[in-house]
C-alpha cells in the first residue's frame, strides 16, 4: 500500500503545485478583456469616421453656397429671376469635397441638392438684397459598418440636412 500512497501524494502535490502557480494568467484575463477593448476601439474610430465625414460634406455646402453667392447676380430680386438652374453643378462641387478620397474609401452619398433664393427688403444697395441658399440631404454610412452586421445588427447610416447661405453678390 505504500507505492500508491505514494502515487497520490505525488498527484496531491501536483495538483497543489497546479493550482498556486499564476503563470498564464495574464494573458487568460487579456484574452477576456480584449473583445470589448476591440469594440471600443471601432465605436471610436466610427465616431471620428463619421465626424469627418460630416465635416467634410459640410464643407463641400459652404462652398457651394459661395460659389452660387458669386454667379448670382445681386439684382436677381430686382430682376425677378432665379438661381434653381446650378443644382447639377453644385451637387458636382459638394460630392467632390465628400468623396473620401485617401485613406479610407467613401462613406457619404448626397441624396439631393436644392438650392433657394430669399429676398430681403431694407436699407441696401440694392434693395431687396439676395440671400441664395444650398441645401443637401446627406447620407453616411459608417465606413466599417461590417463590423456590425456580424453580430446580427442592419448597416448603420445617419442621414443630415445640411444647409449654408450667403447673400449674393453676383458677377
Amino acid at each position: 500500500m505504500g507505492g500508491s500512497d505514494n502515487i497520490i501524494c505525488k498527484a496531491w502535490a501536483r495538483a497543489t503545485a497546479f493550482h498556486r502557480d499564476e503563470s498564464g494568467v495574464a494573458m487568460v484575463e487579456f484574452a477576456i478583456i480584449l473583445p470589448m477593448l476591440l469594440l471600443m476601439f471601432a465605436v471610436i474610430l466610427e465616431g471620428g469616421r463619421m465626424m469627418w465625414a460630416y465635416q467634410a460634406t459640410a464643407a463641400g455646402v459652404r462652398d457651394a453656397a459661395r460659389h452660387l453667392a458669386r454667379i448670382s447676380p445681386e439684382t436677381v430680386c430686382v430682376d425677378g429671376g432665379n438661381v434653381n438652374g446650378s443644382s447639377a453643378e453644385l451637387l458636382v462641387m459638394i460630392s467632390k469635397k465628400s468623396d473620401g478620397s485617401g485613406l479610407f474609401p467613401p462613406s457619404v452619398t448626397i441624396d439631393s441638392v436644392q438650392t433657394g433664393l430669399r429676398c430681403v427688403a431694407g436699407n441696401f444697395r440694392v434693395s431687396p438684397s439676395a440671400i441664395v441658399s444650398v441645401e443637401a440631404d446627406v447620407t453616411i454610412t459608417f465606413p466599417f459598418a461590417g463590423i456590425f452586421t456580424l453580430v446580427g445588427g442592419s448597416r448603420p447610416t445617419f442621414t443630415a440636412t445640411l444647409e449654408d447661405e450667403h447673400r449674393a453678390f453676383g458677377i
